[in-house]
C-alpha cells in the first residue's frame, strides 16, 4: 500500500490542521486533496514556504477564530422549529436534514455551511433536538431545534383563542348579572 507524505493547507477533519505534515494513502491524495488544494506534497521546498508562511497562516486562523466566536455569540439565542407531517406514533413522513437546517439559518440571515451542521442521521422523529453546529475547529454552537407535528401548532392557537374568548364571554356574562341586581 502506498503512502504519501504531505502538507495540510486546510484544516482537514480526522486528518490534521493547517500546516501540519502528515502521512496519507496516495490515492487520498492524488485524488482528493492536492486537486482541491486542500493539501501539496511535503517537499523540501514547499515545506520551507509554508514555514514563510507560517505568520500568515497564523494570523488568518486567529482572524477565522475570532469571526466564529463573534458569530457564536450571535446564534447563542437562536433556536429552530421545524414543522412536519408526522403518524400517530410521532414518526415524520419526511425527515429533517442539515440542508433544512441550513436553509432555515439562511432565512434567519445567517450563513452557514451545510457540512458544518454536524447531525449524523436526518431527524425522523418529533421532539426537541440539540444539533451542533462547527463555526471553526474550536468553536462549536450548540443549536437547539424543536421538530412538531404540522398543524399541531395552529390547534394549540386556537385552543388558546377559544379559552380567551370563553373567559371574555364569562367576564361579560358576569358584569351583565352584576349590573342587573
Amino acid at each position: 500500500m502506498a503512502t504519501t507524505t504531505i502538507l495540510l493547507r486546510e484544516d482537514i477533519d480526522n486528518l490534521g490542521g493547517r500546516g501540519e505534515i502528515v502521512t496519507v494513502k496516495s490515492g487520498y491524495a492524488r485524488n482528493y486533496l492536492l486537486p482541491r488544494g486542500y493539501a501539496i506534497l511535503a517537499t523540501k521546498g514547499n515545506i520551507k514556504q509554508i514555514e514563510q508562511e507560517k505568520a500568515f497562516l497564523l494570523k488568518k486562523a486567529a482572524q477565522e477564530k475570532s469571526t466564529a466566536e463573534a458569530q457564536l455569540e450571535q446564534m447563542q439565542s437562536l433556536s429552530l422549529n421545524f414543522e412536519r407531517k408526522a403518524g400517530e406514533s410521532g414518526t415524520l413522513f419526511g425527515s429533517v436534514t442539515s440542508m433544512d437546517i441550513e436553509s432555515a439559518l439562511t432565512e434567519k440571515g445567517y450563513e452557514v455551511d451545510r457540512r458544518k451542521i454536524v447531525l449524523k442521521t436526518p431527524i425522523k422523529e418529533i421532539g426537541e433536538y440539540t444539533v451542533p453546529v462547527k463555526l471553526h475547529r474550536e468553536v462549536t454552537l450548540e443549536l437547539p431545534i424543536t421538530v412538531s407535528i404540522e398543524g399541531e401548532a395552529i390547534q394549540e392557537k386556537l385552543e388558546e383563542e377559544t379559552v380567551e374568548e370563553r373567559a371574555e364571554v364569562t367576564e361579560n356574562s358576569t358584569e351583565a348579572n352584576n349590573e342587573e341586581e
